[in-house]
């Protein structure tokens, strides 16, 4: 069993199956798991594992970080795990007291019957009384479960390969619309500045207010900052680097945190300066790029949301 690849991009949605056979019977294991925003785990086992229920879920969870599990465990024991034996011990003793009290009342006619004797508590025993094989019982419950999470982990890995191939596409998409709004985006600072020097001169003159050229400059000046998308464009070019690098594995975060949730968190962040881009700037190409990079960004979230 190979331990967990942070590095790793896996579907939270997947199954696994194992089966094992010893001296202690037959094991049989599979795992399903489903998308959710945490960690949940039901467990269906066998009757005879419920002492280990709370040692199956803890190894569940740190083997499966993400998503919803469902655990079935079945155990077959041997056909003669459960025949009954006679602790010929106790029967002897019971049979040693009973003649005891017999010279005692000295009654000739009291009789020792062996088949009430073998109804008197502890003369029968059966395996599932004998608790001395309960580490080597759980270390072969445990290593097939972890047999059937590494059969759910590789078909978990297949599909999150594809779609990290699929969440590579749309980074480029974004890319290219982005390197497209950088084009447009002192172009159209310059247009709303023009536009808004024009429509405050207008304004000016029809109620004849007058005012100096560089009072004038200097409040367009302000309001065309504004418009100004510089900042954000180098925010959102930052976020795709930072996406990219976690979907890689070669980001500097805490690894032990699933990929899927941070790649959730990086969009957010993505799509908020991408609404920001589409706020400040008054420019129809850039607003197209910008619903391009909208589009992209809804697709990516809605793939990540089934990565674990």
């Amino acid at each position: 069993m190979k331990p967990f690849n942070p590095a790793g991009v896996r579907s939270m949605t997947g199954q696994g199956h194992a089966s094992d056979q010893s001296d202690l019977g037959t094991i049989t294991v599979e795992v399903r798991t489903v998308n959710n925003r945490g960690f949940k785990c039901s467990s269906r086992i066998s009757d005879s594992l419920s002492a280990l229920d709370n040692k199956i879920e803890t190894l569940a969870r740190s083997l499966i970080h993400r998503g919803s599990v469902t655990l079935s465990i079945s155990w077959r024991k041997p056909d003669n795990q459960d025949a009954p034996a006679v602790n010929r011990e106790i029967l002897k003793s019971y049979a040693q007291h009973l003649q005891q009290v017999r010279q005692e009342l000295d009654d000739p006619s009291m009789t020792i019957e062996l088949a009430s004797l073998m109804t008197l508590p502890g003369v029968f025993v059966t395996h599932r009384e004998d608790r001395r094989k309960d580490d080597e019982l759980w270390a072969f419950v445990r290593g097939a479960i972890k047999a059937a999470i590494a059969n759910l982990d590789r078909m978990r890995e297949s599909e999150g390969q594809n779609m990290a191939t699929t969440l590579r596409t749309d980074v480029q998409q974004i890319r290219q619309s982005l390197d497209q709004i950088s084009i447009l985006a002192p172009r159209a600072v310059e247009t709303y500045r023009n536009r808004l020097e024009t429509k405050i001169e207008r304004i000016l003159t029809e109620r004849a207010i007058e005012t100096q050229p560089v009072d004038l400059l200097r409040e367009v000046q302000i309001y065309a900052d504004r418009a100004d998308i510089s900042e954000e464009i180098m925010r959102l070019g930052s976020h795709l680097e930072m996406f990219q690098n976690v979907l890689d594995g070669t980001d500097n975060s805490d690894h032990r945190e699933p990929t899927g949730r941070k790649l959730d968190f990086v969009i957010q962040e993505m799509f908020r300066e991408t609404n920001t881009i589409g706020s400040k700037a008054s420019d129809a190409e850039v607003s197209a790029n910008v619903v391009e990079i909208k589009c992209a960004i809804e697709r990516m979230r809605e793939l990540v949301q089934n990565l674990e």
